[in-house]
């Protein structure tokens, strides 16, 4: 008879960190498997708030988070999504500020906190780290502007369109390879659009009407991609 599978999920560990892991040398390696710390967080956990001091490099191994701003009226203002293999929080850890956003646990995550005086110590042994974490800083500093503008200037259906493509970037589609691998309230999708809530329910809907998506409550099925990204586009 062959052999069971073992569907046992495999705990993510800091060496699934590729662009943190995989450039250090033995040594190094050694002293960061030595000196950081794994914590699970639940759906709906809050990481870091806004105002707190970061206290060391948090590496997401595993799950998906939410980084925002609470707004005018108390309304919150998505500015980032992330996915493992990824950092999050790092600019105030390296600006030496407090944070100025907040970070929350949108699907049960596994974060990796690496002490701040250790990454300093791996920083300064090793310029392929340092390179690396300004390879990010400058990567998310191109997109941060891209949607500003975007987010400011295009019409409600092409900032809902733009969102939707961009959480496909992201987190990528399931096994059909249309549904949205990731489950938003309309609260967070509106959020993340920066519209209200209202707006982007409507806009949803008109985009079930014209079968470019179809819709079944936090479940979103992209039909046309093509369609999706010509709205994005033409804003």
């Amino acid at each position: 008879m062959p052999a069971k599978k073992n569907n046992t999920p495999v705990e993510p560990t800091i060496k699934d960190i590729p662009k943190l892991y995989n450039i250090l040398t033995e040594e190094e390696k050694e002293y960061l498997l030595d000196n950081h710390t794994t914590i699970h967080y639940k759906k709906n956990d809050i990481i870091y708030q806004e105002g707190e001091k970061p206290t060391g490099l948090l590496c997401l191994g595993e799950g998906k988070v939410k980084i925002f701003k609470e707004g005018v009226s108390r309304r919150d203002q998505i500015i980032r999504m992330a996915t493992a293999p990824d950092f999050i929080g790092y600019r105030a850890l390296f600006a030496e500020e407090m944070h100025i956003a907040s970070s929350e646990v949108i699907e049960p995550s596994t974060i990796f906190h690496v002490p701040k005086k250790v990454i300093y110590n791996l920083m300064k042994t090793n310029p392929a780290l340092s390179m690396a974490f300004i390879k990010s800083f400058a990567s998310e500093l191109g997109f941060a502007r891209y949607r500003t503008v975007t987010l400011t200037q295009k019409h409600i259906r092409g900032r809902l369109a733009e969102s939707l493509c961009v959480l496909k970037d992201i987190y990528g589609f399931e096994e059909d390879q249309q549904t949205l691998a990731v489950y938003l309230s309309r609260e967070d999708l509106a959020n993340f659009s920066n519209m209200t809530t209202s707006n982007a329910i409507r806009t949803l809907s008109s985009f079930v009407n014209e079968k470019v998506l179809a819709v079944n409550g936090r479940v979103i099925k992209i039909l046309d991609s093509d369609t999706l990204h010509r709205i994005s586009r033409l804003g």
